[in-house]
Formats: C-alpha cells, sequence, structure tokens
C-alpha cells in the first residue's frame, strides 16, 4: 500500500514541487485517544434515540451501539481534555505549514476488504482495536478541520485493488488544495484513461 503511494507521489514532483518527508509533533497513540472520544461524543449523541427503543436497538450494528455505549462513559474531564488535545493537533499542522505548503497521506492503511469482512482485524500485525482503527490516518486533519482531498494513487497489493491519497492544506486553503489536486490529476494521465475506459464499457 505504500509503494502505491510512494510511486504517486512522483506526479508532485511532475509539476514541480518537492517532496520531503514530514511528521507531526502531536503522538499518534494521543490523536487516536482525541479522535475517538468525540467520535463517541458525537456520533454516539446522533445514535443515542435509536439506541434508547429497544426494538431498533436489536437491529442496530455492533459498531454503532460501540459508540452509544462509549458516549455514554465519557466524562467531563474526559471531553475537556479531547477538545484540549484537539487544539494540539491544529496547532501541530499549523507548525509543519510553516514548512510546507501541502501534506499528503494515504486515505487509509489497508487496500479495500472484502465485502463480508466487517473491518480488519490486524493489519501488517498490529491489531485494529476497533471498527475504525484501519482508517486512523484520516482523522488528524478531520480533528484539525483542514481542507483536504481525496484523489487515486493507484492500484496495488496482489488483486490490484485501488489505494489513495489524501493532500491536506492549510486552514482556508481550499482553493489551493482543489488546484493542486488538478495539477495533480492532469500530471498522472493514467486517471484519465481510466475514466475513459470505464465511460466506454
Amino acid at each position: 500500500m505504500l509503494d502505491t503511494c510512494r510511486r504517486a507521489l512522483e506526479a508532485f514532483r511532475a509539476i514541480g514541487m518537492t517532496v520531503d518527508a514530514a511528521k507531526l509533533s502531536e503522538p499518534a497513540d494521543a490523536m487516536w485517544q482525541t479522535a475517538s472520544t468525540l467520535r463517541h461524543w458525537s456520533v454516539g449523541a446522533d445514535l443515542a434515540g435509536f439506541y434508547a427503543d429497544p426494538a431498533k436497538r436489536a437491529r442496530m450494528k455492533p459498531e454503532a451501539i460501540f459508540e452509544v455505549e462509549g458516549a455514554a462513559k465519557i466524562t467531563g474531564e474526559q471531553l475537556t481534555r479531547a477538545s484540549e488535545g484537539r487544539t494540539r493537533i491544529y496547532r501541530a499542522f499549523d507548525t509543519l505549514f510553516d514548512q510546507f505548503d501541502f501534506l499528503v497521506l494515504p486515505t487509509a492503511q489497508v487496500f479495500p476488504f472484502d465485502v463480508e469482512t466487517r473491518w480488519p482485524r490486524t493489519i501488517a500485525g498490529r491489531t485494529m482495536d476497533s471498527y475504525h482503527r484501519w482508517m486512523e490516518v484520516t482523522l488528524p486533519a478531520t480533528m484539525a478541520g483542514l481542507p483536504t482531498l481525496a484523489v487515486p494513487a493507484g492500484f496495488g497489493g496482489a488483486h490490484k485493488l485501488p489505494m489513495g491519497l489524501q493532500i491536506i492544506g492549510p486552514n482556508h486553503a481550499d482553493l489551493a488544495v482543489l488546484q493542486i489536486g488538478q495539477a495533480y490529476e492532469d500530471a498522472s494521465p493514467w486517471i484519465g484513461q481510466l475514466r475513459e475506459q470505464r465511460l466506454n464499457s
């Protein structure tokens, strides 16, 4: 998956951009704790009405019940810490944008999985402890409220499955992110060719 994404970075070099490695100062575990707490609070509140009705609760997926029950356990102190964590994530991005114009990340940690699989239980030997851990990489930009565009990265793995990239820009740089996305697509002719194939099939 990472090899597919790294190959896609060549399109950015082709349009004259310099590509360097970057790392957020906020630890991944801390960002996950912040995001999962705020997700419980938000999603759990949205689903609480269904959960309160026994007939509707019986029809809820385990993942939805997980969110509601998680929300019910959140304390005011935990919510305050998560809000502070969200501020730290924003500041960590803000610091990186002093050095970089845009950040690029994969859109997930795994290629698309079988429709019969509820969610991946392990990735590269690491246990996924919740149903959305496999897309953890999307949470930091969401927590920071930054403009983010998903673009195709290519196909890889044994079954040549699709993977994407997130192009993340600074606060209020929505137009610039769209412009870079267009330039990336222009420098990746395979995207247009694939679109034509799909339209003509």
